[in-house]
């Protein structure tokens, strides 16, 4: 992104900071690299977000602040609010991932621990603030893309507390965290900026790329390969292992009618709830829930589920592909039902054992998850 923007403003002159798991690609002059943790913040995260405040703090009333955000900055990201560490917002993330929080509900938890997040960073700048998003948020909330830096924030410490209740309860969280959301629930603590807030009265956001350019890429493709295809409007949420049969009814329901070959797309983002030990994430859950249903498609189907950023849970996949050979293939190498791999969290061992792991490596770009099934005219 921040290549993108040099390129089509050659004759600006910046200095920045650009923030991410890994460089793939030549930054312009003037900007400075720091790497960032994801999904779980570490202290490059910390380091990073202190940065970015300070170049916030540093700009004049003349200068912009111009932030190109992407899906995972909340992570990449950190400044803990006063009397919070590291360790507190590590343990506040794998509690409400554990507990399959969806990224609404962690990013209104993170919001209000944090000094950056909420419109933070905006707030931290004298001049305008122009955002420019790409978003891997279902319905593209500007204040819920990498936690809204820039943006005033509509909900408050109570709402944060409420999430957390749900989600485990506060004994599953870290003391000094439960007592900062009590304290500021009772208006001890400095709330997010909210709308109307003059501190983001120069700062303007809009999203650039969302999961309907990913589905609209996915159509243009298909169609060149002969495919007729059908589109789901409504987006893939919920949790995975829970969606996934809901998906292929609904999937059904979209191309009874249509000649084959057919090819049916859909994107969003589910969550998954972690009782198991094993490994995996929620696109490789998802294709797994997926393979003892393909039948009501027809004989001859695959279907795909994967993140568009490279990068599925804790692991090396982007996502995971199924047809309809899967359980036949599965019975012979000897592996257990789906439900048992599902049951232990374990879908990247399932997929595997088959070889049939999408592994993309990161792709530098993040717009959710995108479905794809391909059924055959046999």
């Amino acid at each position: 992104m921040a290549a993108a923007l040099a390129r089509a403003f050659p004759e600006a002159s910046c200095t920045g900071l650009a923030v991410g798991t890994h460089c793939a690609t030549p930054l312009p002059a003037g900007i400075e690299w720091l790497r960032g943790g994801h999904p779980v913040p570490d202290e490059a995260s910390v380091a990073a977000g202190a940065r970015a405040l300070e170049i916030g703090g540093q700009l004049g009333a003349a200068d912009r602040l111009i932030v190109l955000l992407s899906g995972g900055a909340s992570a990449l990201l950190a400044a803990p609010a006063p009397g919070l560490t590291l360790e507190d917002k590590r343990a506040v993330n794998r509690a409400l991932l554990a507990a399959g929080a969806e990224i609404h509900a962690l990013n209104t938890v993170r919001k209000h621990l944090s000094r950056i997040k909420g419109g933070w960073l905006a707030a931290a700048a004298r001049g305008p603030t122009l955002t420019l998003a790409i978003s891997d948020v279902v319905g593209d909330d500007l204040s819920v893309i990498g936690s809204g830096p820039t943006v005033p924030d509509p909900s408050g410490f109570g709402d944060a507390l409420g999430i957390i209740d749900g989600f485990g309860g506060r004994a599953a969280y870290p003391a000094a965290v439960v007592e900062w959301l009590v304290e500021g629930s009772r208006g001890r603590r400095p709330e997010t900026p909210k709308p109307g807030d003059p501190r983001l009265a120069r700062s303007a956001a809009r999203v650039i790329g969302s999961r309907r350019d990913a589905l609209e890429g996915g159509r243009r493709a298909a169609e060149a390969l002969g495919y007729r295809v059908a589109t789901i409007e409504e987006p893939i949420v919920g949790e995975a292992r829970l969606a996934a049969p809901s998906f292929v009814r609904a999937a059904a329901t979209a191309v009874r009618e249509l000649p084959r070959p057919v090819c049916i797309l859909a994107g969003g983002e589910t969550t998954v709830r972690v009782t198991g030990h094993g490994r995996g994430g929620r696109n490789q859950e998802f294709a797994l829930a997926s393979a003892g249903h393909l039948a009501d498609l027809g004989p001859s189907v695959v279907l795909a589920s994967m993140g568009t950023d490279g990068i599925d849970g804790p692991t090396d996949a982007a996502g995971a592909i199924v047809d309809s050979s899967t359980l036949t293939r599965a019975k012979e190498a000897g592996l257990a039902e789906p439900d048992r791999y599902l049951a232990d969290n374990d879908s990247h061992a399932y997929f595997r054992a088959l070889d049939d792991l999408i592994l993309t490596g990161p792709t530098d770009t993040n717009v959710g998850d995108i479905q794809v099934v391909l059924i055959d005219n046999r």
